[in-house]
């Protein structure tokens, strides 16, 4: 990894005009909205100790310049001349040992709103700057503090709601995601590195990898960035209910299963394949909590090619991904098809529940055992997969490598963008390919991972992220 200066240098080369500046010094109220007993007042900056200085009375007799280690000092805050001081403990970083890598200063003083408001409109008369939203986290970042997981963890743990959101975040914060994937990366560096050592040296006599160990390397990596996957796939249902899709080919019976489960006429039922070509929802509830079951076009054709097929089909793919839960659907009164089997298992990261319908009808299904045999006619198997449904969201919810939803919506594409290229560099390490192409291949795989830790990034992401952030974090 950089050192915290060169990477800080490195990022602000590549931003671009949107990109805040870290020249200069800036100020926020960092205390949470409204009175309290105590407020803070952050400030980040070369110009911290120069704009104090003057402001800041303190009962350490000692210049603030002077003081070369973190240090917390009593005294007193000028913000209205000498007639109008506040009480104000004053923390000081005077040096690149703080959270931002610059000179950084907190003053802990009393919680009124307006002396706060008095505090700050003094600190911008005196060269300072008043910060944007995530400005702080952003400059954590710039400096190579934590990573953008991190930064995305800070705001979960403002944005929790529950004991759960707060823990997830935490064990984010704390590098839980971080520390993983920034380990991958750097094992993925080095075996580009010996790939490329290899092609470098092809005709000298030295210790270059072998195939049998590229393709085990190979292996363990896709099964991290699958495990990361799976992290991410574990949503938190707290916020807006479990997403269950129902997923199979035209006419398996997924409407009349959906209809049965919701205890209503939701989805239009007929005969005729692809009658459902745009989704349809409807909350159910399950197990004690509110779930969004949703009926998407059939997969396959259905002997019609036109564009609202087509796109149909683009909006169900898009539901399939966004599933916190997929039901498999598979009529019993029909073999199943090809892709229907290998589909059962096409998937780590997709938790997925396999559901034979239609068994008040003659069987012809090809289902494993564990599928549950249900029917919308007669009502047979309903209860059972309303328990398995419960059991598999409750598992989830349980889960304790959970990610911070802003981070999961972020970094969910180039994960799977990971996971593709590791299943390619695979593909050709097994055949004995050029070693060229598996060089190639690493590298792609390499930015899809850095553009989820933030060593790959543009000046849109980071403004997306930080702009969501309060002020003064």
């Amino acid at each position: 990894m950089l050192d915290g200066s060169r990477r800080f240098a490195t990022k602000k080369k590549m931003l671009g005009p949107s990109y805040y500046s870290t020249d200069d010094t800036i100020a926020a109220v960092a205390s949470a909205t409204g009175g309290a007993y105590r407020g803070i007042l952050r400030l980040s900056g070369p110009s911290v100790v120069s704009s104090l200085e003057p402001l800041f009375v303190s009962e350490d007799p000692r210049p603030l310049s002077d003081i070369r280690n973190p240090t917390v000092l009593a005294g007193q805050f000028r913000w209205r001349g000498d007639e109008s001081k506040v009480p104000c403990d004053l923390y000081l970083w005077p040096d690149a040992r703080s959270f931002t890598r610059q000179v950084l200063a907190e003053l802990h003083t009393v919680g009124s709103p307006p002396v706060l408001s008095a505090c700050l409109r003094t600190l911008c008369r005196a060269s300072v700057r008043q910060a944007k939203p995530g400005e702080f986290t952003q400059r954590a970042f710039l400096a190579g503090r934590l990573d953008l997981t991190q930064a995305e963890a800070v705001l979960g743990v403002i944005d929790a709601k529950s004991q759960r959101q707060l823990d997830v975040a935490l064990r984010q914060l704390a590098g839980g995601l971080a520390h993983p994937l920034q380990k991958l990366r750097d094992d993925l560096l080095s075996l580009l590195a010996h790939v490329e050592a290899s092609l470098d040296f092809a005709h000298e006599d030295i210790d270059t990898i072998n195939h049998a160990q590229l393709e085990n390397q190979l292996v363990l990596a896709r099964n991290q960035v699958c495990q990361v996957l799976q992290q991410m796939q574990v949503r938190d249902h707290t916020r807006r209910g479990a997403r269950v899709v129902l997923v199979g080919a035209p006419n398996v019976g997924k409407s009349s299963l959906l209809n049965s489960l919701a205890g209503d006429q939701v989805a239009l039922v007929s005969d005729v394949p692809g009658t459902t070509r745009d989704y349809v929802s409807r909350h159910v509830n399950v197990g004690g909590e509110l779930c969004e079951f949703i009926d998407t076009a059939g997969l396959g054709s259905v002997g019609r090619q036109d564009p609202i097929d087509e796109l149909a089909q683009r909006v169900s793919a898009e539901q399939h991904r966004l599933a916190d839960l997929q039901l498999l659907c598979m009529d019993a009164s029909t073999k199943s098809q090809e892709w229907q089997l290998a589909m059962q298992d096409c998937d780590e990261t997709m938790s997925r529940i396999l559901v034979v319908t239609k068994t008040d009808q003659p069987s012809s299904s090809t289902a494993p055992p564990e599928a549950i045999r249900t029917s919308a006619l007669t009502g047979a198997g309903l209860e059972d997969l309303r328990q398995a449904i419960a059991n598999a969201l409750a598992s989830q919810a349980a889960a304790p490598d959970d990610v911070v939803m802003g981070t999961a919506a972020r970094c969910w594409s180039s994960l799977e963008a990971a996971k593709r290229g590791l299943e390619r560099t695979q593909q050709v390490a097994s055949t004995h390919q050029d070693l060229e192409l598996v060089a190639a291949e690493l590298r792609s795989v390499l930015d899809d991972l850095g553009e989820v830790v933030g060593a790959v990034y543009t000046d849109d992401i980071l403004d997306k992220i930080f702009s969501q952030f309060c002020i003064g974090k």
